[in-house]
């Protein structure tokens, strides 16, 4: 029979970076990766997406915006107990809006190839 695994927080592992996001990895398996978000108060991250992998998350604290482009500027905005799923391919970044809180999000990547790829701003069509 198999063993429960458990990780602690203090033994996450390095995630993929993207500039203003630090991001550890808890467990990673044949098409799934799951890892920890922060973001630190007033950043704004640079833009990215997560190739053909379909990324849904879960706000553990703070408050998150979620950036993208679609027939125009588009802003989620989420809160502390709030899931979201944002599709594969989607170019996004995220900010955290606060001034005085961290954000951490819980991530779950589901599929295959990289986890970030990281890329200039979009072009706003303006």
């Amino acid at each position: 029979m198999s063993r429960i695994e458990v990780v602690r927080g203090s033994e996450l592992g390095a995630g993929d970076s993207t500039q203003g996001i630090t991001r550890k990895r808890a467990f990673e398996s044949e098409g799934a990766i799951i890892s920890q978000s922060k973001v630190a108060p007033g950043v704004v991250s640079g833009w990215h997406h997560h190739g053909t992998r379909q990324l849904y998350g879960f706000i553990v604290s703070g408050q998150l915006q979620l950036e993208y482009l679609l027939k125009g500027n588009e802003i989620a905005d989420l809160s502390a107990g709030d899931f979201f799923h944002i599709p594969a391919g989607l170019v996004h970044r995220d900010l955290n809006p606060s001034r005085d809180h961290e954000l951490i999000v819980v991530n779950i990547l589901v599929g295959s190839g990289p986890a970030v790829i990281n890329v200039e701003a979009p072009s706003r069509g303006d």
